[in-house]
């Protein structure tokens, strides 16, 4: 090691040490926390807020943002809330509304609930004057438009890839800086429930102007034959923001789980010229690494320092893991040259009383679900998923297959795919790159086959080490991307054979994006297509899909295939196949949308890992079928299974592989047993009773403590027992919860895809504008007659009709300003608050004929009352301002014509939910602090539930 090398270790070494100096040199502030959110509309301007109405448009001038836009709109009767937010999901459900969405009513029918507004005031420091500032959104669902302080700053389509802005130039040092964004989910962009809002979390970072770009590394690891020793190839890309040449010193160094270095190397000189950005690279070799699998999901991190005039001005980290791919045409997947078999899920990302507004706990949740029954794989579908769950699934040892939106070759489709491989390139967990999902209009033609050829050149550019492919649904061996995909994804098999495809392009790989599109209503057995119940035996639903279990036979006994992902993982809401209407979401899931396990969970469970499985299936409560014939089915990777009823034995069956067993049993009340037995021994029994009518509720959570300072999450499962203790399969009853302590409810659910209840029991906020004022001029103090709570004013004139220019003042001494809001027939339930706006140097406000305020001085931020009740009545209120008039300084200032708004605020009912097939779950999300969180469950004639939860401080 040379002098350089060594120095560079122990600069490395000392600043891990002690990582609060390194942390001013790059912050990444999250700033989810406190934003106002109001609805606009997408083409009526004045329920817009007016913004774009103004003669200069913010699309004519800097900083010409106006409207809802504008850095001194009034926001404060608007809507607090934090994100991560979807507003679809607390919209009412509608026939009238999108198939695709799940009948929410947001979108084209509904332009009242379909473009919405965020805003949010943060405070810079003087010190960082200097630095570059970018704000950051992972995610907003769709057409954002973004503007800081009243600048435009873009526009952004796709509700998938997140947007990056540099804001250095525009914000206001040491002093407050506003954030507005407008929303516009209108139109959508896939066929599956997409919400709506800023869903993904926001960031604001900040660095030298020397730095390393955003997502500006990628490390690849090459390993020797024995696996003994990795080359780890570092791409750093740096940019130089400032107006003179920089020179520096680049230096990498990694870490190994432990925080111990292991490794390091460094660029001595390298130069950027001003405003440049270029990419250096270089090697660094690890000795006996510890690789990445689905087993030992191992990672390391580098950090990328650079040193300017031997000062540390700026370091980067990326978290990476060691690990070899390879996809073989004929012996399928090998990970760290070991064959593995793919056992993957198709996943949406809604979750059932959150929509698309997913916190990061309930994320890992949902991986930790599909883990439990043995996936190894994660298909995001069919777009972009949040650096979080990537994040997950690098820890948790899971593979994915990240998924490009839309395939095409222009800039706009390409500048996506290398969005997405820039942002997601350095996650170990992703082998494949997507680029597109069954385009039925191109997909079996030269037009299709010429844009997947394209694109897929264009991703090997960006990233030699994963495969491009696309998920496939024509006919195999056809003239189009079946011809130029290196590994093609077939979606079902039912009416087309990968044998045929595997004969005709030996040296493609292959394996099953989409298989097993079977329908299940979780926890039900009988098929009622006039309630939209299908039952959950593990059934084709047709010729043209296989089983769950056929489709795993058929996938797992060719040593081709790489394996198969199953559609789906999760239910989710919208493409409610095969029903419409009251149906909302879908029948695919292996779990329904609270994550409970449907029976065909418990088939891959038995067949997907090694633990011992004996699942018996239906419910045993089947009143008014006594003697009728029950299908019962058993899931078990023993040998063989006994049956017994009532302890009598119905015999004893063999296994075979990946199978499963039936029976037709006469129905009696009672017990059913099943027995598994391994080599000859007993080694597992499964027994279903039946229950008798509910008698008290039951609360279970994944968790007993939470991190408050993580936003952390407990998702609490809710059922009912009879009088002895059995839980009650059927159950049906209406649950009402409560909640104490520093923790809310965030959602609710129940996995039934015909529920039409409310996700989610929140304020709701009724804002009245004080506009359209008219005036009354006096040189006088007395008023008395001109406040009264009932006065003739159709004779007043309209207000601000003559210009408030100095001639007006030296006329006009005092102005009585008048409007009138109405007040609905029961607003007693509601919090009134007048949020007043200046119309003077001074003024009193008087509410029918009431003093409010007497001569405030003028507030550019405004007034804030909250009012007696006493002195409001049902229908129409009168509102007075006498004030001393505002005058123009110069002549092209724009003065305030708006008394402000009254906002009613009406209460959130308690949240409530219907057990369904005996189950319903309960999300409770910390809010800050220290403490006991008891959650308690009611239902009429049921004994009520506790749970307690501990909230602690995660360190």
């Amino acid at each position: 090691m040379n002098f350089f090398s060594i120095l560079s270790f122990l600069i490395i070494s000392f600043f891990y040490t002690i990582p609060a100096q390194c942390q001013n040199h790059r912050e990444r502030i999250n700033i989810d926390k406190n934003w106002r959110f109001a609805f606009g509309h997408p083409f009526d301007a004045q329920k817009d807020f007016n913004t774009g109405t103004a003669y200069f448009s913010y699309l004519a001038k800097a900083g010409f943002g106006d409207g809802a836009a504008a850095k001194d709109f009034d926001d404060r009767a608007w809507r607090k809330l934090d994100l991560p937010h979807d507003w679809a999901v607390e919209q009412e459900f509608s026939p009238k509304a999108s198939f695709s969405h799940g009948f929410k009513a947001i979108g084209r029918n509904f332009p009242e609930k379909s473009v919405g507004w965020y805003r949010k005031k943060i405070d810079i420091p003087s010190g960082d004057y200097g630095k570059r500032i970018h704000i950051v959104f992972d995610g907003i669902f769709r057409n954002s438009i973004i503007w800081v302080n009243g600048h435009y700053l873009g526009q952004h389509d796709s509700g998938y890839l997140g947007v990056e802005y540099d804001i250095s130039e525009y914000l206001n040092y040491g002093g407050e800086n506003t954030i507005a964004v407008r929303v516009d989910a209108t139109m959508e962009e896939g066929w599956f429930y997409e919400g709506a809002g800023i869903y993904r979390h926001v960031w604001l970072t900040k660095t030298h102007n020397l730095h390393v770009a955003s997502n500006g590394t990628f490390v690849k690891s090459m390993l020797n034959d024995s696996f003994s020793e990795a080359t780890i190839d570092v791409m750093a890309s740096v940019s130089n923001d400032t107006n003179a040449t920089a020179q520096f010193q680049l230096v990498h160094a990694i870490f190994d789980s432990k925080g111990n270095q292991i490794a390091s190397k460094n660029i001595e000189k390298a130069t950027l010229k001003p405003r440049e950005s270029n990419d250096f690279t270089t090697e660094i070799q690890v000795q006996n690494p510890n690789l990445w699998s689905t087993d030992s999901p191992y990672l390391y991190r580098m950090k990328t320092s650079i040193l300017k005039d031997k000062q540390l001005v700026d370091m980067y980290e990326t978290r990476f893991g060691i690990r070899s791919i390879k996809f073989d045409s004929d012996n399928g997947f090998f990970l760290n040259g070991k064959s593995l078999k793919i056992k993957g899920t198709n996943n949406h990302q809604d979750h059932a009383g959150l929509g698309i507004a997913l916190p990061d706990a309930v994320q890992k949740y949902r991986l930790e679900v599909l883990q439990s029954f043995g996936s190894n794989a994660y298909r995001c579908s069919h777009n972009p998923p949040s650096p979080e769950l990537l994040g997950y699934c690098d820890e948790m040892g899971i593979l994915v297959i990240d998924e490009n939106r839309l395939m095409g070759i222009t800039e706009t489709h390409l500048g996506d795919v290398k969005k997405l491989i820039a942002r997601d390139r350095n996650h170990p967990s992703i082998i494949s790159w997507s680029i597109g999902n069954e385009e039925w209009a191109i997909e079996n033609s030269n037009i299709g086959a010429r844009i997947a050829s394209n694109m897929q050149a264009f991703v090997k550019s960006l990233d030699e080490t994963r495969p491009a492919t696309i998920a496939f649904s024509g006919g195999i061996g056809s003239e189009g991307v079946t011809t130029t995909i290196d590994l093609l994804g077939v979606n079902y098999v039912a009416k087309r054979s990968t044998d045929k495809q595997h004969a005709l392009f030996p040296n493609q790989s292959i394996w099953g994006t989409e298989e097993g599109s079977t329908n299940a209503t979780r926890g039900a057995y009988y098929r009622d297509d006039e309630k939209h119940i299908i039952p959950a035996y593990d059934k084709s639903p047709n010729d043209n899909f296989l089983s769950i279990e056929d489709g795993w036979k058929y996938y797992n006994s060719r040593k081709y295939l790489a394996g198969m992902f199953v559609w789906t993982g999760f239910d989710y809401r919208g493409e409610p196949t095969p029903y419409g209407w009251p149906s909302v979401g879908t029948y695919f899931g292996m779990v329904d949308q609270c994550g409970f396990y449907k029976d065909s969970a418990w088939y891959l469970k038995a067949w997907w890992q090694n633990e011992p499985v004996l699942h018996l299936l239906p419910h045993w409560n089947w009143a008014g079928k006594e003697n009728q014939n029950i299908e019962v089915w058993v899931y078990s990777n023993c040998d063989e299974v006994e049956l017994f009823l009532n302890k009598k034995s119905l015999g004893k069956q063999k296994i075979e592989k990946e199978g499963h067993l039936q029976w037709n049993v006469p129905y009696q009340p009672g017990t059913l047993e099943a027995i598994g037995y391994k080599k000859g021994k007993k080694i597992k029994t499964e027994t279903i009773k039946t229950a008798g009518q509910s008698a008290a509720l039951v609360l279970k959570s994944n968790k007993k403590t939470l991190q408050y300072n993580e936003n952390d999450v407990a998702m609490i499962t809710v059922s009912s027992t009879d009088k002895n203790g059995i839980y009650v399969p059927t159950a049906n009853h209406d649950v009402t919860f409560s909640i104490s302590g520093p923790a809310k409810i965030i959602g609710v659910g129940n996995g039934n895809p015909t529920s039409l209840e409310p996700d989610k029991f929140l304020e709701t906020i009724t804002v009245l504008p004080l506009d359209s004022l008219k005036e009354k001029y006096g040189n006088t103090s007395s008023v008395s007659n001109e406040i009264k709570k009932e006065l003739d004013d159709s004779s007043w004139q309209k207000a601000f009709l003559e210009d408030r220019n100095a001639d007006f003042g030296g006329k006009v001494k005092n102005i009585v300003y008048r409007s009138t809001f109405e007040l609905p027939a029961h607003f007693e339930s509601n919090a009134i608050t007048l949020f007043y706006k200046s119309v003077g140097k001074t003024q009193s406000i008087y509410i029918n004929g009431k003093l409010i305020a007497d001569a405030i001085p003028e507030n550019p931020k405004g007034d804030t009352f909250r009012l007696d009740k006493k002195i409001l009545k049902a229908g129409k209120n009168s509102i007075a301002v006498v004030a001393t008039p505002l005058l123009k300084v110069n002549t092209w200032d724009v003065l305030n014509q708006s008394l402000g708004c009254i906002q009613l605020l009406h209460p959130a009912q308690q949240y409530k939910r219907k057990l369904f097939n005996g189950l319903a779950q309960v999300i409770v999300q910390t809010t800050g602090g220290k403490g006991e969180i008891k959650l308690t469950a009611v239902s009429n004639g049921l004994k009520s539930a506790e749970f307690i939860l501990q909230s602690n401080k995660k360190i």
